[in-house]
């Protein structure tokens, strides 16, 4: 393109102008002056009709995955009014026809179809007298026709002139109309399409008396929108629409969107879409208050601060700009509330009206006679009140609640601070010295020349105090000050004026600065403090006084450079300041330097992660924020300078997810850890025998490394055990005590120190001991805790429910029968496809409904029970549950203060009949008032009604990963799989266990026939020639591998050898009767594995299951009170000539688990001429008689006849009494104190010195003591080897004494039976 020229340089009067365009040729005047059709126009200016045919994009609410969503959208305002005409056209005939209760729409984005039916009245299938065509057509297909179009007539429709559908149609590739006329009992179809241009003739059919309905279908001409095609925002937009007509119509309308039922049934269903939104998660965060003003005005007022929204409706027509009708209710409450204001604070008067409306979010529902809008687009109403055909006058009692919730106080607090502002109080500024703020230690030169150079150490209480008085010992009190803080600070980013004003430490700590209200400042000059240093509890371990880790990660990362071995090292949990030693206070501050962190804020990216991680309006973001959380992230400690969006992410997204794994329980068990942590302290001091909650409590935080308050722990001891209605279905611990009633729901439990608790009798039938060795322990700086979570045989969960609220998330499960629970595991079971279960609480009388199916759950309405005594009394004899009867009790006091315009009470006295479990109210008022609450509902009136709902399940699955669970089926479901997992992989230990014990029990026959018989000789011989002669017959050995899992730290060694199962035969018993016995024993272990290869994983579960409702049905509805008694059952008694007394007497029997890796080598293996002198002990050991310790020993099984040879099988190792002192082995089966008749014989003596005898009876004692040393750092495994079977636990009654199938448990040495299938 060639360069223009530049012009020369004209005279000033041609002013360097370009010369002028060429001028197109001359229109004619048929070209200029053009008449075009109303169709035609209606296509060619399409914004004074439809609005805007160009996309926009704005922040708007809108209906997707079954919630409201406040976020940008881009979408034709256009397209969007012509699906709004048809729609509101099918709302409309609700009005013409009250009997309609159906409608019903459909948007196909993929075939780009919309269509609305609704079965009201039917359009007349007749043709119009005047333009000769049907009715229909007429409406649907010519313009300016319309049914409103008489004004004398006052209608409360949305269509007014003549457009509305018509419009759809011109904007239409193809529009459908069908409608049935049940009085004329004819169908009607007719086609239109090219924009209105084309039609079919209308096809008329026969119907059926009475039937009656409209559907229109359309697809939009996308062209003309700019569109290829319905995108997500647009359908997202048109499905709010639905939702909208939705909370118009009620509850006598059903409305369905693509064939799923909109969850609104009122109209407060439709605000609280609203307010349960992402924007608002706690779902009374924001108060509401409803009023249905009369039968055409319906509102919702809702109290927050920021700025006034409204959402409004005239006739069903969303007016997004509200109108003359929400100028009808603002303007009432805010002459209301400023009249408050100044009733309170005569001298306050800059409180405007609009101030008011800031604090405001109002709904309208409104039916206006013969509406007037600003535009075709109906977005704001411009009728004039007093043409509304209604009042809206708003009740004193609804104003008074409305000023009480919290608009009040902010403008009396905003009023204040401007006054403040202005006058700029002196106290504030800087000074060198200040007075009355109790427990500040100022430093010397604050508010001095030196100012600048001093510190102010903010600590969390008054024990961080103490340590940080200690540490500035070392560098003086000049320049360091110290305040200490009571718990958590006031977050000011949001908080209001007033919220600043009134507390107490943020203005303690505004004085101790010298900081002034509304300055901004550039530097810290006029300061009274230079620096301000935050000195508040950490979660640090210490190792030695070498190192020091400030958080768990990075603690985890130094010992895994030691592969998990930190012996030698003595470690120490500091849970905060107060931890910490004053010495060791004055080595922080010795080298304050390099202790000191200093925070540096380096752009906006810093203020966004702060923002991230506080402010209320970043809930999603917060949740994304967690979801990216890496395990092992933690902030570098050698960084001297700290950027704040390094601490967010680094340091504080720590806390958030320890905070939110102590809120939400898991699927599996439906425990939070610190439940699971009392479970597992109760299984492992088999707690069966009541204790004291306050003692117990410290019991768990010694046995379970419990590192947060003891106070915090015995109340939830007290919330596993209470009972009242509404609190738990099944109590895993035993209230016995005053644990907490329904009187004050569950707070008027008495002091930890004064009642007691142990197990409940359904504890360990909804978690059997058999289970215990599957689940994946977790370790404590070499302490062995409780699992990751137990496998109960239903999920608890739905049987007790949960609620919790952690960062970014929060949880609320209802209770749910267990019978239901159970029947539908046995569905499964079958094949057969579960009931829907509702919630149920034990004991509850009243009623419990299901009101709505929202697309992330259902809505429940609970009912309590009213009834009429006679004319003037009503009695209250259920409240809905957790409503407390003190709560109650207090509202009924309020209503009797509360009277009508005409000063009469509405309710005149009432009298109490409760007791700690039932409710009983009876209440009088007079005959006239009676009469008109049962009008409006006793429940209703009474407050007798309280929603639960199924939409926020949040709970972490069995990988630890948080899920949201939209149906109690789809978590039984989960459920259900991986319990039938555990049951399969339960059967592999028990087989184990049972063949291991045949084969040991055939040994034992053989060998007591071997020295009967004189085949084998005990007696003079040595212990090395007595075990390879043991070798030579084919004997199995047993090597006992003690893991130790569940409880204290143990670990892996050398035991017993691996013929002391049979060494350790008493004496008496190698006679033929024994014989018989054990020969009995195992045909009758025999019966039991045949029987167990015949279990299948199912029918373990069913036999768990019949357990369970066994216990139902015999003490689940009555508490159980002779726990006491049965107790004694549960510990084993010692022998009646206990060797030695090594183990202090105790109450409770606490159990320790070694599980037993028993591994089977056949002698042929061994090749020949191979010496044994790994397996078979010294000569100077075997000289003493004192057989190995009872931990590892090689099994060699002989291939031989009388065994088979069985590679690595656990057997069930000796029954143990034990105590809390030291642990004695006895033989389950021999309990006997006397020593084997082997071990004696083989003491090299001839057997006539009693002296010796008892001497050496004494130290096979002593050596029978089992070893305890600290464990391993690897955990158990839910995929447990082969080689490593750990045995199950037993049922928590001891077996008798002459029964020798027992292992142990991981909570405890003592056995019970393992013939549980």
């Amino acid at each position: 393109m060639a360069p223009k020229k530049k012009l020369p340089l004209q005279s000033s009067t041609a002013g360097n102008i370009l010369p002028p365009l060429p001028q197109p040729p001359s229109k004619t005047i048929e070209e200029i002056y053009q008449k075009r059709s109303q169709r035609e126009h209606i296509l060619l200016r399409p914004d004074t009709y439809i609005g805007s045919i160009i996309k926009n994009t704005q922040t708007l609410w809108v209906y997707e995955n079954g919630s409201m969503v406040s976020r940008p959208v881009t979408y034709v305002p256009g397209l969007y009014k012509i699906f709004d005409e048809i729609l509101v056209n099918a709302a409309d005939n609700k009005q013409r026809d009250p009997s309609m209760d159906s409608l019903k729409v459909e948007i196909d984005a993929g075939e780009n179809r919309i269509s609305v039916y609704n079965n009201g009245r039917g359009i007349p299938v007749a043709k119009h007298g005047d333009a000769k065509v049907y009715v229909a057509e007429m409406v649907f297909g010519q313009l300016l026709t319309s049914s409103n179009y008489d004004d004398r007539a006052k209608k409360t429709t949305g269509g007014r002139n003549g457009y509305g559908a018509k419009l759809t149609n011109i904007f239409s590739t193809e529009f459908v109309v069908e409608t049935a006329d049940g009085e004329r009992e004819k169908k009607y179809k007719q086609v239109f399409s090219n924009n209105m241009n084309k039609k079919t003739n209308p096809s008329i059919t026969k119907c059926s008396k009475g039937e009656n309905w409209t559907r229109v279908s359309f697809k939009p001409d996308l062209a003309k929108f700019q569109m290829e095609s319905l995108e997500d925002d647009v359908v997202a937009l048109m499905s709010k629409r639905v939702v909208d007509v939705a909370g118009c119509l009620g509850e006598s309308v059903k409305v369905e969107l693509n064939g799923q039922q909109v969850p609104v049934n009122s109209f407060l269903d439709y605000v609280n879409l609203y307010l349960q939104s992402d924007a608002n998660p706690k779902k009374d965060s924001i108060p509401r208050f409803v009023e249905k003003v009369n039968d055409r005005w319906e509102i919702c007022i809702c109290v927050r601060e920021g700025r006034f929204d409204q959402v409004s409706f005239v006739n069903g027509i969303a007016t997004v700009k509200g109108g003359t009708h929400v100028n009808c209710v603002t303007e009432q409450i805010e002459d209301y509330v400023v009249e408050k204001v100044h009733q309170m604070k005569k001298d306050v008067d800059n409180i405007q009206p609009h101030a008011v409306k800031n604090h405001l979010w109002i709904f309208v529902k409104a039916l206006i006679d013969n509406p007037s809008f600003s535009s075709q687009t109906k977005m704001t109403l411009t009728t004039k009140e007093e043409n509304f055909g209604s009042s809206c006058i708003l009740s004193d009692e609804l104003l008074n609640k409305v000023s009480e919730a919290g608009i009040v106080e902010s403008l009396l607090s905003w009023a204040d601070y401007k006054l403040k502002r202005e006058q700029k109080k002196a106290d504030a500024a800087k000074r060198k010295r200040i007075t009355g703020i109790p427990k500040l230690e100022d430093a010397n030169d604050a508010g001095g020349e030196n100012s600048n150079k001093c510190t102010l150490i903010l600590t969390e209480g008054d024990s961080a105090k103490a340590l940080a008085m200690a540490g500035i010992s070392e560098v003086g009190r000049n320049h360091y000050g110290v305040f200490p803080l009571r718990g958590k600070l006031l977050n000011v980013r949001e908080a209001n004026n007033w919220q600043v004003d009134s507390n107490e430490e943020i203005q303690s700590i505004q004085r101790i600065l010298g900081l002034e209200k509304g300055k901004q400042y550039d530097c810290i000059e006029s300061l009274r403090y230079g620096h301000l240093m935050i000195m508040t509890d950490q979660a640090t371990q210490r190792s030695g006084v070498v190192l020091s880790f400030y958080s768990m990660p990075e603690y985890e990362s130094w010992k895994e450079s030691l592969q998990g071995n930190t012996s030698g090292w003595s470690i120490k949990y500091y849970k905060g300041l107060g931890t910490s030693t004053s010495k060791e206070g004055k080595e922080y501050f010795q080298g304050i330097e390099s202790h000191r962190k200093d925070f540096v804020w380096l752009d906006d990216k810093d203020g966004a992660a702060i923002e991230l991680a506080f402010s209320k309006n970043k809930i999603e973001a917060r949740k994304n924020w967690l979801r990216k959380f890496e395990p092992g992230t933690y902030l570098d400690q050698k960084e001297k300078h700290i950027r704040y969006r390094d601490f967010v992410n680094k340091e504080l997204i720590l806390f958030s997810m320890a905070d939110l794994q102590r809120s939400i329980p898991s699927v599996v068990d439906g425990l939070k850890p610190g439940q699971r942590k009392i479970l597992f302290c109760s299984f492992k001091r088999n707690f069966f025998k009541e204790a004291k909650v306050a003692q117990f409590s410290g019991y768990v935080s010694e046995h379970s490394a419990y590192h947060h308050g003891e106070q915090s722990l015995a109340s939830t001891i007290v919330g596993m055990a209470q009972d009242y209605v509404g609190s738990n279905n099944i109590s895993l611990l035993q209230p016995n005590g005053q644990f907490g009633t329904r009187h004050q729901g569950g707070k008027d439990h008495a002091s930890a120190r004064y009642i007691y608790t142990c197990l409940s009798p359904f504890t360990r039938v909804l978690f059997p001991k058999n289970d215990d060795l599957l689940l994946n322990y977790l370790n404590d700086d070499g302490q062995s805790i409780e699992p990751t979570w137990y496998m109960p045989i239903i999920p608890m969960v739905l049987v007790n429910g949960a609620e919790g609220i952690g960062t970014g998330w929060s949880t609320y499960i209802p209770n749910y029968n267990p019978r239901n629970i159970i029947s539908n595991v046995r569905k499964m079971l079958d094949g057969k496809p579960m009931e829907p279960m509702d919630p149920w609480y034990r004991g509850f009388r009243g009623t419990i409904e299901k009101t709505a199916q929202k697309g992330s759950g259902a809505s429940y309405t609970v009912t309590g029970i009213i009834e009429e005594v006679n004319k003037t009394t009503v009695r209250i004899t259920e409240l809905p549950v957790r409503k407390s009867t003190e709560e109650y009790k207090q509202f009924l006091d309020s209503i009797m203060k509360t009277s009508n315009k005409k000063n009469e009470l509405f309710i005149k006295d009432f009298k109490e009949y409760n007791d700690d479990t039932n409710v009983d109210f009876e209440i009088s008022l007079s005959e006239k008032t009676l009469s008109a609450a049962k009008e409006e509902g006793l429940a209703k009136k009474f407050k007798l009604t309280t929603t639960i709902s199924t939409s926020n399940m949040h709970l972490f699955d069995p990988k630890g990963v948080l899920k949201k669970y939209e149906t109690p089926e789809e978590i039984l479901e989960e459920f259900f799989h991986l319990r039938l997992e555990f049951y399969g992989k339960r059967k592999e230990v028990l087989m184990n266990v049972l063949q291991s014990e045949l084969l040991k029990l055939e040994n034992k026959v053989r060998f007591i026939e071997g020295v009967v018989d004189g085949d084998i000789i005990v007696t003079n011989r040595k212990r090395a020639d007595l075990f390879f002669e043991l070798k030579q017959k084919g004997f199995a050995q047993f090597q006992k591998k003690i893991v130790e899992s569940g409880v204290s730290g143990g670990t892996e060694g050398n035991g017993e050898n691996g013929y002391d199962y049979l060494l350790s035969i008493p004496i008496g018993t190698l006679i033929l009767e024994k014989v018989r016995e054990l020969r009995a024993e195992r045909d009758k272990i025999y019966g039991e594995v045949d029987d167990l290869k015949k279990a299948t994983p199912m029918s373990l579960w069913t036999k768990d299951l019949d357990a369970l409702e066994k216990e139902l049905d015999g003490k689940y509805e009555a508490k159980v009170e002779d726990m006491n008694g049965s107790s004694a059952k549960v510990s084993r008694e010692a022998p009646k000539k206990p060797r030695r007394s090594y183990a202090k007497k105790a109450n409770n029997v606490e159990t320790t688990p070694k599980p037993v890796m028993e591994s089977v080598t056949p002698a042929a293996e061994i090749a020949e001429g191979a010496t044994v002198t790994e397996d078979v002990p010294a000569e100077s050991k075997s000289s003493t008689g004192t057989p190995a310790e009872a931990n590892d020993t090689a099994i060699q099984v002989p291939d031989s006849e009388h065994g088979c040879a069985m590679a690595q099988r656990p057997t069930p190792i000796r029954e143990e009494k034990t105590t809390e002192g030291d642990n004695i082995h006895v033989d389950a089966q021999f309990d006997s104190p006397i020593v084997s008749a082997v071990e004696w014989a083989m003491k090299g003596v001839a057997g006539n010195n009693p002296t010796t005898n008892a001497t050496e009876i004494e130290t096979t004692a002593e050596t029978r003591k089992r070893a305890t040393t600290t464990t391993a750092n690897n955990p158990p495994q839910h995929q447990l080897p082969r080689q490593e079977v750990k045995p199950v636990e037993s049922t928590g009654v001891s077996p008798e004494k002459k029964v020798r199938k027992t292992s142990t448990s991981p909570f405890g040495k003592k056995s019970g039976p393992l013939r549980c299938i």
